[in-house]
């Protein structure tokens, strides 16, 4: 694979009709164990990560100061969102031209539209967000800003699959008193978790169509993204980025 290509490999839903993607590591300049489009400036060299930023930005049409991201906590915190860096998990936007942006490396991006309402979300979901429903706190967000739980499109990103994701006994435990039970699978090893499944089972919950949602069925442990686990802690990361078209674009005006 090469670490230094013009071509972005993007994943994107069919059921999403705003700009949004789900990066891989194919597309960057970033080298070693960073090697592609790592997004985390955290380790890599900046200028190297700076360069991928641009260059995702620029494919969707977004400027790079226009960017909405957070550090993330694991928790359960639903944010207005605004360009710069905020703590929390999830962010809601109805502003138009402002690009949502959730750095994963094994946890589950959650991207969600409400098109016709002119709203925005994104989620990230580790197992603690999952069982704190934090795809489910989203929508509820949405509504608040206009949404309609039944309108509202959902894609649920890659992330590590459950065959690759083992688990204590006292987190399979907790999933199941939170009656996300069948998201537990059983396996000679030990219990493993289903957190694609969770997360679109907590979404259900919140109102949403299942014709209007989508789960990419990728897992993160494949070569062709970055896995925290798999890399043994050393790696980069990917972003889930969504956002509604600035008033230009929309009325197909070159600005």
């Amino acid at each position: 694979m090469s670490s230094d290509t013009d071509l972005l490999m993007l994943l994107r839903s069919p059921v999403l009709g705003v700009p949004h993607a789900f990066t891989t590591r194919v597309g960057g300049v970033s080298v070693g164990a960073y090697a592609g489009l790592n997004l985390d400036d955290r380790e890599d060299d900046p200028q190297a990560v700076a360069e991928n930023r641009r260059r995702l930005c620029a494919a969707l049409g977004f400027a790079l100061d226009r960017v909405a991201r957070l550090h993330q906590v694991h928790g359960t915190d639903v944010l207005e969102a605004r360009p710069g860096v905020q703590e929390g998990d999830a962010l809601v936007s109805c502003e138009p031209g402002l690009l949502l942006a959730i750095g994963t490396a094994d946890c589950f991006p959650v991207l969600l539209a409400d098109e016709a309402a002119g709203v925005v979300g994104a989620a990230h979901a580790g197992w603690r967000g999952t069982l704190g429903r934090i795809a489910a706190r989203t929508v509820e967000a949405m509504v608040k800003r206009g949404a309609t739980p039944t309108k509202i499109r959902a894609a649920i990103g890659p992330g590590i699959c459950g065959e690759r994701y083992p688990v204590g006994a006292d987190v399979a435990r907790r999933f199941q008193e939170a009656g996300l039970g069948e998201c537990v699978l059983d396996r000679a090893e030990g219990p493993h978790l289903d957190l694609a499944g969770a997360n679109r089972a907590a979404l259900l919950t919140a109102g949403l169509r299942p014709e209007h949602i989508w789960v990419s069925g990728r897992c993160s442990t494949e070569p062709d993204f970055y896995s925290y686990r798999r890399d043994g802690g050393r790696t980069g990361r990917m972003w889930a980025v969504i956002g509604l078209p600035s008033v230009s674009d929309a009325q197909g005006v070159t600005a």
